[in-house]
């Protein structure tokens, strides 16, 4: 159907198709557009119908507004996404420091077997030849990540391995002294940032040139919740998990560009041997019986419970996958969360 309305303002509503005025003279006021509208808008409620409307001036300016109503989009269900959920890591190449024992050796065979290539280092012999043994297929080597020499080597050699590399897990880390900051010495201090943090640098330095080549890759750094609080008698470890979250957030926007993704893990608790160190470490600085301390530790959290290696190696996996591909410069918790660091 369709109406003509001839009226002295739609003179002044002579647009073309790009959208230019048609007439000559000034451009319709305000007020004439308005009483247009309305006397369109009055016009249309005649029918129900789709229907076409011309209006035409004096002039032989037409504008023709339609008022078919489109089609509505097609419904999208939850699982015709972008990118469907996929946090295969199939055919990735994995570099995984202190990947011998503990988190870091959950880490490495989430990867293995998930079928990825993986090449681990750590700084315990004992560590690397019983991994060796116990998963063959997981190349590991005696490397420690403060030593700059030894990172370069290792780095060298696992990239050689693997011919590439996708993946780096900067997972290396100690938990540095307890006690009082003023009675700690500047030697303990030290140690805890060079394996820390300075170990991180060591290791992405050498990596990143190899991401950048290819234009994709990620790199996942240990951090811990301790890096978001305020930790009593661990200032060394807290400071260098706070620094190694900053160490973070700045690779992500300095290799953003190339496609790499860089993020950090904040462990809470962990339910291992380390766990038992660190709990007799802070029993010892502050003078409480053992048991109190570890009971402080899961008291403070909101699932009052420890976390696993498996649980923090399956957020890896999945930052690293193409289900996390948007995923960067976040500093991703697995501790149940954490209310607080005072135990």
């Amino acid at each position: 159907m369709r109406l003509t309305i001839r009226t002295a303002q739609a003179r002044h509503n002579r647009y073309s198709k790009q959208g230019q005025y048609c007439g000559a003279g000034r451009s319709p006021s305000a007020s004439a557009l308005s009483r247009l509208n309305a006397s369109l808008r009055n016009e249309q409620c005649l029918t129900t119908s789709p229907m076409t409307v011309t209006t035409r001036a004096e002039t032989s300016c037409q504008h023709t507004i339609s008022t078919r109503q489109p089609s509505p989009p097609p419904a999208r269900s939850c699982c015709s996404s972008i990118r469907r959920m996929d946090a295969g890591v199939s055919g990735l190449r994995v570099i995984v420091t202190a990947g011998a024992a503990g988190i870091g050796r959950a880490i490495a065979e989430e990867f293995a077997d998930g079928g990825a290539s993986v090449f681990v280092c750590d700084v315990s012999s004992d560590a690397v030849a019983t991994m060796s043994i116990e998963r063959p297929g997981i190349r590991a080597v005696v490397a420690d990540v403060s030593d700059e020499a030894a990172v370069d080597a290792f780095i060298d050699e696992a990239v050689e391995a693997l011919s590439g590399v996708d993946v780096l897990v900067n997972n290396a880390g100690i938990a540095g002294p307890g006690g009082r900051l003023e009675d700690l010495s500047l030697d303990a201090w030290r140690q805890t940032f060079d394996v820390n943090v300075t170990g991180m640098f060591l290791t992405s330095r050498r990596v990143i040139p190899h991401l950048i080549e290819q234009r994709s890759g990620s790199i996942v750094n240990l951090s811990s919740t301790a890096g978001l609080f305020g930790f009593p008698y661990r200032a060394p470890y807290a400071a260098s998990k706070w620094a190694v979250i900053g160490l973070t957030k700045t690779m992500a926007m300095e290799l953003g560009e190339f496609g790499i993704r860089v993020n950090a893990i904040c462990p809470g608790s962990v339910n291992n041997e380390r766990m038992d160190r660190v709990v007799d470490l802070e029993a010892a600085a502050s003078g409480r019986p053992a048991a109190d301390v570890r009971a402080g530790f899961t008291k403070a959290v909101s699932l009052q419970t420890f976390v696993d290696p498996q649980d923090i190696a399956a957020m890896v996996r999945f930052v690293c996958s193409p289900a996390g591909a948007r995923i960067s410069g976040q500093a991703l918790t697995v501790d149940g969360h954490t209310e607080s660091a005072r135990t």
